[in-house]
């Protein structure tokens, strides 16, 4: 009963939140209104949701959100440093083909969302079979040591997480 009630609790709390932050003034009026929309939005979208992702760890999500925005951080000044002292001849661009080891569309969708947040790289393309992701690094060296860090640094951990 409570489940169709609250089939995303998560999501019906995001909304909630986000209604909130948009009306940018907390009333009566808007929390019940954010409230009827983060109570009916995930009842009515929740038969386009029949396998939804279940997530392993809250603690595992908070450290991976951490390192990624630590990254984006990190990127940012080293974005920076390419473009202002690198001379052009001496930056290396890429195009670096990922193999993945995770299969959920969800987790793969968060790992090329996180490379194209984190200055520097982009994701272009998933391989039709979803077997690998191509990416493109503004100055990549060492291919295969973007390729390792990738897979070490997010995938691992999008695998705990999702997998």
């Amino acid at each position: 009963m409570l489940r169709k009630i609250l089939p995303h609790p998560l999501l019906t709390l995001t909304l909630i939140v986000v209604w909130q932050m948009l009306v940018n003034k907390l009333t009566l009026g808007n929390l019940l209104l954010g409230t009827i929309l983060g109570l009916i939005i995930p009842v009515i979208t929740s038969p386009y949701w029949p396998n939804r992702p279940r997530l392993r760890s809250v603690p595992r999500i908070i450290g991976y959100v951490l390192l990624v925005i630590w990254d984006i951080i990190v990127a940012n000044v080293q974005v920076a440093y390419i473009i202002l002292f690198k001379a052009n001849a001496n930056i290396k661009p890429a195009w670096i083909s990922i193999p993945l080891d995770i299969r959920t569309p969800e987790a793969i969708t968060v790992l090329a969302g996180t490379i194209t947040l984190t200055p520097g790289t982009v994701s272009s393309d998933l391989s039709a079979d979803g077997r690998s992701l191509l990416v493109h690094c503004l100055d990549a060296p060492d291919p295969d040591s973007v390729r390792d860090d990738i897979k070490n640094r997010y995938e691992r951990r999008l695998k705990e997480i999702f997998e």
